[in-house]
């Protein structure tokens, strides 16, 4: 048998860790049909099928299962190992990989990755913005956004925000023709936008003042996952919306939206980036990290 080249080795643990040739392609950067002619290319030195492809799914063999038990962590300390290398530099190179929550990466991100980006000129950065909350690590990313209630076990959480909220909204229009809610219980007689999540899901509007708590479920005009149609939307007077301050802010401050039940409405803790407890982290990682933190503490 001849030696597997490292790269083929490389090439199968990403497509195996990734369930897919096109999602391992998309994480690292290259083309699927080259991770494809590696793993054919080492499925024929070692004399062994690794993987089972289909047209939906990618998964590995039994023998491919021992394989990637026991080249996952080799090729970890392979990658710390060589990673360390940056500790010499004067700047940190290499890619930053986050998987975030489409919020996120619409209303904290705009401010913080440019500015990131501009002080590491050595570092790229790959960012997927979805609401599926997958394993991040699993899925080969350094790390994740979550908020305190999705946040895994045993993982440091570091806040990118200060507090955030959420608001009700709604178009001067929409008031003028339906009134305005003056209680909580009133939204249930109004049309709403309401969003829904990957997995199906729809969170419920939650209102919160003097000890007192209300989770509401509004009849839904218009329910969609994109949080730039709902907005318009509700520009156009389709209906009440719920989401975040910081998205609906440009346009309460033009005068297209009018915010309701503000004291209902208290903030709550914003986002936090996590990433697993080990004792050394990817340079473009701890980089982040030192600058999130700078971020916070400064002014």
């Amino acid at each position: 048998m001849q030696h597997a080249d490292f790269a083929d080795l490389d090439a199968f643990t990403a497509v195996a860790q990734a369930r897919g040739f096109r999602a391992a392609a998309a994480l690292r950067n290259v083309s699927a049909s080259s991770l494809s002619e590696a793993v054919r290319r080492l499925e024929t030195r070692l004399g062994v099928r690794l993987l089972n492809r289909t047209t939906r799914s990618v998964t590995p063999t039994e023998a491919g299962q021992k394989l990637l038990e026991r080249l996952t962590p080799a090729l970890s300390d392979v990658a710390l190992a060589l990673d360390e290398v940056n500790a010499f530099r004067d700047s940190p190179t290499g890619t930053l990989r986050l998987n975030v929550p489409l919020v996120t990466a619409k209303v904290v991100f705009p401010r913080l990755i440019p500015k990131f980006l501009a002080q590491h000129p050595g570092v790229a950065v790959e960012i997927i913005a979805e609401d599926s909350f997958i394993d991040v690590l699993a899925a080969g990313f350094d790390a994740g956004v979550r908020y305190d209630e999705r946040l895994e076990k045993d993982m440091i959480a570091v806040p990118l925000s200060g507090p955030q909220r959420f608001m009700l909204v709604g178009a001067p229009a929409y008031f003028a023709a339906h009134g305005r809610p003056r209680h909580p219980r009133d939204v249930l007689d109004h049309a709403s936008i309401r969003h829904r999540f990957p997995s199906g899901a729809s969170y419920a509007w939650e209102f919160e003042k003097d000890g007192q708590t209300l989770r509401l479920d509004p009849p839904a005009r218009l329910t969609s996952t994109s949080l730039d149609l709902e907005l318009a939307a509700c520009e156009a007077g389709v209906g009440l919306l719920a989401t975040f301050e910081d998205f609906v802010a440009p346009a309460i401050a033009a005068g297209r939206l009018e915010a309701v039940l503000e004291d209902w409405l208290p903030p709550f803790t914003g986002p936090y980036l996590y990433y697993p407890s080990r004792r050394h982290m990817p340079a473009p990682l701890r980089a982040f990290v030192d600058f999130v933190k700078a971020e916070r503490m400064g002014p």
